[in-house]
């Protein structure tokens, strides 16, 4: 269900900003059922984008584990990660820091959102002990762009 609302706001910034989506370098991972399997799809996935021949000087990731995955085989591959292609993670797990180099990626404000669950659970209790009703509640709290090696800009080749 995220990866959708994810790619619907990618889809949407590129057309607000007149970026062009190539759709033969988009490509969909498997259902993961471990943050491992993730690393292992990634890296067969850009394996076969880079066997493909298309150009591309940047990579965005589902999430930072597949972003690590990619990293590693573009590194394979003798593409240098940032100066040939700068690459993008979703999440910020400690790994991402750690990785040479370390990985931009996207923090989502996990605190805030657990907080913000348990007070709609609460929410709901009280409802219901209260005979009221409760409607369903949805929010949206800002995420965060954390720069780091990972990219910048690069022309292309």
């Amino acid at each position: 269900m995220s990866s959708k609302k994810r790619w619907k706001g990618i889809q949407k910034f590129a057309q607000d900003t007149g970026l062009e989506l190539d759709p033969k370098l988009i490509v969909d991972l498997p259902d993961q059922h471990s943050p491992n399997q993730g690393v292992e799809d990634a890296y067969k996935m850009t394996e076969e984008l880079l066997k493909s021949k298309r150009s591309f000087t940047a990579l965005m990731a589902y999430d930072d584990m597949t972003a690590l995955g990619a990293m590693r085989a573009l590194t394979k591959a003798g593409v240098k990660v940032p100066e040939q292609c700068s690459v993008i993670g979703f999440d910020d797990v400690a790994t991402s820091a750690l990785f040479v180099p370390s990985l931009t990626t996207v923090r989502q404000p996990m605190e805030a959102m657990g907080a913000a669950g348990v007070s709609v659970i609460l929410d709901g209790i009280n409802a219901r002990a209260e005979n009221r009703e409760f409607a369903a509640v949805q929010k949206k709290l800002p995420s965060e762009l954390v720069p780091r090696e990972s990219t910048r800009a690069v022309t292309p080749l």
